[in-house]
């Protein structure tokens, strides 16, 4: 299993604290106290392991479809106005991640960065609706070659304390490609042209780069 590099620095760090616990256990409370330190200790660095794994998967590429951003499940699909770039009427799909997702984000299509910013805000829980306007975030925007556009928004949670984003302003957008990494516990969402033909359905479970969330005539 590959580990992301989001998670290396914090996988050393936890290892290192642990193995201080276990030893300082077993010097106050002996070989038992010992066992039982271990253990904790070694579920604790199989979660992190699990949280930070790199799926294999083949990469999929089409240029009408919206691929989902990410893994976790669908928790809106409505009309909406979007307000903060695109300013015009959209379909919102939005995808709640447990800490139990893999949490790497990917470009849902293939592009031009219109438009990426970083937003500094609370950490309510990602499924609260106003999570999308209120909590840390980073929006990101993408034309394609056809003037199709497409926004998403990464949603830091209640737990997640830190969004990565890897691209910038006219950068040039891979569809399935990483673009960045929201740890433990998150949202993200996608706004895309109201006549788009929506794929999936409310508490839908979806596969980043493999779900298609919707087709953009």
């Amino acid at each position: 299993m590959r580990i992301h590099r989001e998670g290396i620095t914090i996988l050393a760090v936890a290892f290192t604290i642990l193995v201080g616990i276990c030893a300082l256990v077993w010097l106050l409370a002996g070989t038992i106290g010992l066992y039982i330190a271990t253990g904790i200790s070694l579920a604790f660095l199989i979660f992190i392991l699990r949280f930070f794994r790199v799926p294999k998967r083949v990469v999929i590429t089409d240029p009408k479809k919206v691929f989902s951003p990410c893994d976790g499940k669908v928790v809106v699909i409505e009309e909406v106005e979007e307000t903060e770039f695109l300013n015009t009427r959209c379909l919102q799909i939005s995808i709640f991640m447990s800490v139990w997702n893999v949490h790497i984000n990917w470009y849902p299509i293939a592009g031009r960065v219109l438009y990426q910013k970083y937003h500094p805000g609370k950490f309510l829980l990602a499924w609260e609706p106003k999570s999308s306007t209120l909590n840390e975030r980073t929006t990101i925007a993408i034309e394609r070659t056809d003037g199709a556009k497409v926004l998403f928004r990464q949603i830091a949670g209640f737990l997640a304390r830190r969004i990565v984003c890897y691209t910038k302003t006219n950068d040039t957008a891979i569809q399935n490609q990483e673009m960045g990494f929201i740890k433990f516990g998150s949202r993200v969402d996608v706004f895309i042209p109201i006549d788009s033909a929506v794929k999936v359905k409310l508490n839908q479970k979806v596969v980043g780069t493999q779900t298609v969330l919707a087709v953009i005539p």
